[in-house]
């Protein structure tokens, strides 16, 4: 019996773990051959690639970000071919299986909750006995009629083999994201999360673990997430785990945790900071409101006292890169309390902030719930809000307007600088200026063209010209500076007119050739010859003492020339400027 594992990723780099585990778990008595696409790939290409393989069976596992296009491909599929049996299981269609059995009439079997011991048992069944009635955790039909047999008890996850040992996988495991699980279930119960269905936590084998960790490393792979919903809910499991990274990790491995950070103690934040090398890790923490009461209406338990804190050591120690999330439409957040929400977090400076939206995920208690607090949502997959009872559709539609630019803006890093003085200098309060501004982006048009990275910079600074901001001189130079900053090589054509004339750099380039000990030991140890130093370095003029700035953020408004040296080794763009150094009779500085 031919029988294929497959999914629809969201994008190529992510690899299926699910499909992993069924293929593990049911060898050696069945050897499933694995197929991975992505959402983006053509219906028919998919079609094409499963039905040139003569499956007798097909598994799909099936998630929010998937299902829509799933459906079409085994449509398709049953109508080639009517013989192949359809599988489908994961969260997505583990909950309203009547629903989903009636909508999908070419599915012939849902797998319910926890699959792996149920697809083996499902996959013995059909090519022996056809005695579906003893497999447990399934929907299908019978002489028309839809059955569900009860759910089986949760697996020992300590007896699970390994789903990372497949030969097929070794060549793609520097290329792509690795995910890893160390545990299933949450000890929370937030209503919209799917993993608060599931009671308790449950461990794999540690020292198991430890090994394909081992193996992952060993054989390319560079990214690992850890999919735990609370990787700390243990402290002494995520110490124990930290120190066992921190110890054998290989160069160039990060590693990605969904962390609870309320929960985190101080101490070991500070044990992080000290022995973890900078990069390594890289932390995810949900913050989704801020709003107190909106939290317990979803039975969010959060100290937001206690998270600040500990993003905030975490930040000072400069190891672990951080990404909070926030989700617009909780209960009774309104949009000035998100707002709010925004502003107490963006204050902590994550290196990313997510801003999502609620989707009602079904089996969730607020999908359960929904008329409560009238909400309206999809009637597809991803189940995203369209209003509610405090949060119209228009205040939906304004914070998508925030969230295009901040994710261009602040998550990018292309203006880190230029975007602190605008959040704390020039408007009233940070989501004061993503909103107007992501409000103008929409109103030109941009949302539903491209762009290309001097776009960014051109359309910031027609945006800040139509509002009446005294510095534009001094922020248009922050521009510049963080433009240089991110440039690997010598651009060819900066972004605004008004450059440095060709005889002011010469006369730059000259009196620095006459005297090059004007910019410090450093520079005058690169060596640079006069041909070297026109092909690889741009004089330009800024309106603040970059000097200043740079060693205490504090901004002197006063014309200095800069040199910029474009390493083409190391591509980085470093900064030479002298304070007492004359040109033209004018006190411009290198």
């Amino acid at each position: 019996m031919k029988v294929i594992a497959t999914t629809l990723n969201a994008k190529y780099i992510h690899t299926s773990l699910s499909i992993r585990f069924l293929k593990a778990y049911a060898s050696p008595e069945f050897d499933i051959e694995l197929a991975e696409y992505t959402i983006k790939d053509p219906a028919m290409n998919i079609v094409t690639d499963l039905y040139s393989k003569k499956p007798d069976v097909i598994g799909f596992s099936c998630y929010i970000w998937n299902i829509e296009e799933t459906i079409k491909i085994v449509k398709m599929l049953k109508k080639i071919d009517s013989s192949i049996v359809i599988v489908l299981g994961g969260p997505e269609v583990s909950y309203d299986v009547m629903e989903w059995l009636n909508k999908v009439p070419e599915v012939d079997f849902i797998v319910i909750g926890e699959g792996e011991q149920t697809f083996k048992q499902l996959l013995t069944e059909l090519e022996q006995n056809r005695n579906f009635e003893n497999v447990s955790g399934i929907g299908y039909r019978l002489e028309e009629k839809e059955i569900i047999n009860p759910q089986r008890n949760k697996l020992d996850l300590k007896e699970l083999p390994s789903p990372f040992r497949f030969e097929e996988d070794k060549k793609h495991l520097a290329k792509r994201v690795v995910y890893i699980e160390t545990s299933r279930g949450c000890p929370f119960s937030c209503q919209f999360c799917l993993s608060s269905i599931e009671v308790g936590v449950r461990y794999f084998d540690r020292e198991k673990v430890k090994d394909d960790i081992r193996y992952l490393m060993e054989n390319g792979a560079k990214t690992i997430k850890f999919v735990d919903r609370t990787f700390n809910i243990s402290r002494s499991y995520a110490m124990e785990m930290f120190q066992f990274l921190i110890d054998e990790h290989l160069p160039g491995t990060v590693f990605q945790f969904e962390i609870t950070a309320d929960i985190m103690r101080p101490e070991v934040i500070q044990f992080l900071n000290e022995q973890a090398p900078p990069g390594l890790f890289r932390f995810e923490i949900g913050v989704q409101s801020t709003n107190d009461a909106t939290n317990e209406l979803v039975m969010r338990k959060q100290n937001f006292t206690k998270l600040t804190r500990t993003v905030t050591m975490v930040k000072e120690g400069g190891k672990i890169d951080q990404h909070l999330d926030l989700i617009a439409g909780l209960p009774e957040e309104d949009y000035n309390s998100f707002k709010n929400t925004f502003n107490d977090v963006f204050a902590m400076r994550p290196e990313e902030l997510q801003l999502g939206f609620l989707k009602m995920l079904r089996g969730t208690g607020l999908r359960l719930r929904a008329e409560q607090h009238q909400y309206v949502y999809m009637d597809h997959s991803p189940y995203e809000i369209l209003g509610n009872n405090v949060l119209s559709f228009d205040d939906i539609t304004r914070i998508k307007q925030v969230e295009d630019v901040l994710e261009k803006y602040w998550n990018d890093h292309r203006m880190n600088h230029t975007i602190e003085y605008l959040v704390t200098k020039v408007f009233e309060t940070p989501f004061d200026f993503f909103q107007e501004f992501g409000t103008f982006w929409d109103q030109q048009g941009w949302s539903r063209i491209g762009h290309q990275l001097e776009d960014l910079f051109t359309r910031l600074l027609r945006f800040l010209e139509t509002k009446e901001i005294q510095n534009l001189l001094l922020i248009e130079g922050l521009m510049k500076y963080d433009y240089y900053l991110h440039q690997k090589y010598k651009p060819r054509k900066p972004w605004w007119d008004h450059l440095v004339s060709k005889e002011d750099r010469t006369q730059v380039y000259q009196q620095y050739l006459s005297n090059p000990h004007l910019l410090g030991d450093e520079f005058v140890s690169l060596g640079l010859s006069e041909k070297e130093l026109y092909k690889h370095t741009i004089v330009e003029e800024l309106p603040f003492d970059l000097s200043t700035y740079v060693n205490s953020g504090a901004i002197i408004n006063k014309s200095i020339n800069t040199i910029i040296y474009f390493d083409p080794i190391s591509h980085v763009s470093k900064f030479y400027h002298e304070q007492d150094m004359s040109i033209d009779k004018s006190e411009k500085a290198l």
